[in-house]
């Protein structure tokens, strides 16, 4: 018998962006490849951020699987027109496509909308002429006559303990590395019980917070418990049912494993000092925090719910032990002001974080952010490959688009400047070093690759705006300004 394949693609990512030196697979086409292949199914995965595209191993596929997030939307869309050329039928999904499926079909057969796993195996038999595409939870198509259908979500949640273990294996290409180790993703629990307006998790994963069973966990770090191995745990919120994390790190300190590994947590973590240091002592060598701004009103309108002395205390308290901690800003919101980002990176000065990004708000699809912005007729740029957080998109209230991503560059200069890095050589922090004068770089090579992106910010003013566009980037599309007066 003949053994069907899948191939899937993640695209790569139009331009140079914060983590461009750590290209780690997203696990969802992971995923889906090891379902695929436990199902008898050929599979494999490119991540084009490591490995291109060979077109000639598509040659004989049953499907190509494409899976983008909304900056590589368009690398996305030309792949799958390619591969629809060449008479293979094109699967999309991913956060992007869940939002904007209609835009998809344009250029796939099929978009799996949300969580796929529990449809995935209902697709595979789909396409191979054993179930109807109505019987598919979250498929959406083009029926005979053109028109689009799309089947319900299911209503249900995945239970994270019935998939399998990501099989790392099914990637082409070379492994991510991180200071010399190779680095591990895995995911422990999906969904975040806050609703953060510029996020777009609770879209995908909804609010309803679902973890994976310590046992179920524990079988898959033991396959990479090695000192040459760095786990990130891709939660969103890794602390999120305190309870639950406190019984897998004791699990983890019993089963003395000897990898280090990362996560994402919130600032009102610092209040757990019990749960800290159960991190420290699991391995934990750096946590990711959303800190966003430093301005409360900034904060309440967004609903993080947490305050400026929380995200504080946090920071010192990681510091205490010895954890590094990267903190997230985002730049921007419409509280936000000249002044707030330079308190923003004053306070992460301040707090002597490890690293640091700090990006700008941008309103992706699926989002509060997308929806009040595109409503009030703000959002000024269409090119989904600007959506990448380093590309002012929409008219910010108190700033002029230029003046914000001069805002932005400002702030990576001022806070890895070689006169901020200089503690970090003296306490002889190699990571703290390294990661400044990668940061540096970035900015530089950011700069000179978005030349005419930053022309076009100089010039744009009232009248005159579709021939300055047309001349310096062709693929954007722009809206025209409610407030035409502002500098």
């Amino acid at each position: 018998m003949q053994q069907h394949k899948i191939v899937f693609i993640e695209p790569k990512s139009p331009g140079p962006h914060i983590f461009s030196a750590f290209p780690l697979p997203r696990l969802g086409s992971i995923l889906l490849a090891t379902l695929a292949r436990d199902l008898g199914w050929e599979a494999e995965v490119i991540v084009e951020e490591t490995h291109p595209v060979n077109w000639d191993m598509l040659e004989g596929c049953d499907a190509v699987g494409i899976s983008t997030i909304t900056s590589t939307a368009p690398r996305a869309y030309a792949i799958a027109d390619r591969v629809r050329g060449m008479g293979i039928p094109v699967v999309m999904g991913g956060p992007h496509v869940t939002f904007l499926p209609d835009e998809a079909l344009d250029h796939a057969d099929y978009v799996l909308r949300g969580e796929a796993e529990e449809a995935f195996p209902l697709l595979l038999a789909m396409l191979l002429g054993v179930r109807a595409p109505q019987l598919v939870p979250g498929l959406s198509w083009r029926t005979d006559d053109g028109s689009i259908q799309h089947n319900d979500r299911p209503k249900g949640c995945v239970d994270l303990d019935t998939l399998p273990h990501p099989d790392l294996s099914l990637v082409r290409g070379k492994e991510t590395r991180s200071y010399g180790l190779r680095v591990i993703p895995i995911q422990t629990s999906r969904g975040c019980p806050f609703d953060c307006s510029f996020c777009s998790v609770t879209g995908m994963f909804g609010r309803k917070y679902r973890h994976r069973s310590t046992e179920h966990i524990l079988s898959e770090l033991r396959r990479y418990n090695s000192k040459k191995n760095f786990v990130f745990f891709y939660d969103d919120n890794f602390a999120a049912s305190p309870a639950k994390t406190r019984e897998l790190l004791d699990a983890m300190i019993e089963e003395k494993l000897e990898l280090q590994w990362s996560t994402q947590v919130r600032a009102d973590i610092a209040h757990d000092t019990e749960l800290l240091e159960k991190m420290k002592q699991a391995g934990c060598h750096t946590v990711f925090i959303g800190f966003e701004s430093v301005n409360p009103d900034s904060l309440k309108a967004v609903q993080k719910k947490q305050t400026v002395e929380e995200m504080s205390e946090a920071a010192q308290a990681f510091k205490k032990l010895r954890i590094h901690v990267h903190g997230m800003f985002v730049l921007g919101l419409d509280d936000d002001n000249p002044k707030t980002v330079k308190e923003t990176v004053r306070f992460a000065k301040k707090n002597r974080l490890s690293s640091a990004q700090f990006l700008i708000l941008t309103p992706l699809p699926g989002t509060r952010a997308f929806d009040e912005l595109n409503e009030t007729r703000r959002i000024r740029f269409h090119d989904w490959g600007l959506y990448d957080a380093h590309h002012v998109v929409f008219e910010p209230l108190h700033f002029s688009q230029l003046a914000l991503q001069r805002a932005q560059i400002k702030a990576h200069r001022a806070f890895y400047s070689v006169r901020e890095t200089l503690p970090h050589l003296l306490q002889r922090d190699m990571v703290g070093l390294v990661i400044a004068h990668y940061a540096r770089g970035l900015n530089r090579t950011w700069r000179k690759e978005n030349r005419l992106y930053l022309k076009l910010l100089k010039l744009l003013r009232p009248g005159g705006q579709a021939k300055i566009v047309a001349d310096f980037h062709p693929t954007i599309q722009l809206q025209p300004s409610p407030s035409a007066g502002r500098n």
